[in-house]
């Protein structure tokens, strides 16, 4: 199994600032097959060769898909690449000014995308996993923050787990990664959807959300 994990919004609790969202949202891309992650890989790369790079004269190469500066048709061509199904999305929506004051502060905040990560995480039925269970982080997090992020899910998913199966946590850039890419146009719909009640994207994979909850709502 693969999991994707990212994040639209932010932690900032300063709702004076024009730029602060209201929400954090955390999604999950979950690949249950080795066949779903590749055709999820195809789908990107065929987006970006045939939608982004297409023109000779473009001087710019474009590397990375992404949730912001990509217009809905270009997102409707990626999800109608998609041909496994094998796949599905689980989301979890923060309400922030819900969030208590000693959660907002630098140690808090931490500990609260922990908290919520593993939350999330143990939505997802992992007792009949047959291999190892791949988790793949947008890579934001200095070494320390690292540590802490694998040691918390470790300990807490590990009982989860069939005996002969591990977790393993890989925190790559989404250039590094097309399933990053991919998770990051799943959570920006949904940021939307909660941000600015805007629903146009999130329409067209609704259907492939097993899992949705506004946490303090």
């Amino acid at each position: 199994m693969f999991i994707y994990l990212d994040e639209s919004g932010d932690l900032g609790f300063d709702f004076q600032k024009r730029k602060t969202t209201k929400k954090l949202i955390i999604t999950l891309l979950v690949c249950k097959s080795e066949p779903a992650r590749r055709d999820i890989d195809k789908a990107v790369r065929r987006t970006l060769k045939n939608k982004l790079n297409h023109k000779k004269k473009n001087p710019r190469h474009i590397t990375e898909l992404k949730g912001t500066g990509t217009t809905i048709e270009i997102k409707n061509y990626f999800f109608r690449n998609i041909n496994n199904n094998e796949w599905s999305i689980y989301s979890l929506i923060l309400n922030k000014e819900r969030v208590e004051p000693h959660l907002q502060t630098r140690i808090g905040k931490k500990k609260l995308y922990n908290f919520l990560s593993r939350f999330l995480l143990e939505k997802l039925d992992l007792s009949n996993v047959q291999r190892n269970v791949e988790l793949i982080v947008d890579r934001s997090k200095n070494k320390e923050e690292v540590r802490d992020f694998n040691q918390y899910l470790v300990n807490q998913l590990e009982a989860l787990l069939p005996l002969n199966t591990n977790l393993n946590i890989l925190h790559l850039t989404s250039q590094e990664s097309t399933g990053l890419q991919a998770v990051d146009l799943f959570c920006w719909g949904i940021f939307r959807k909660y941000e600015n009640n805007d629903t146009d994207w999130y329409n067209t994979y609704r259907h492939k959300v097993r899992f949705e909850t506004e946490y303090l709502r």
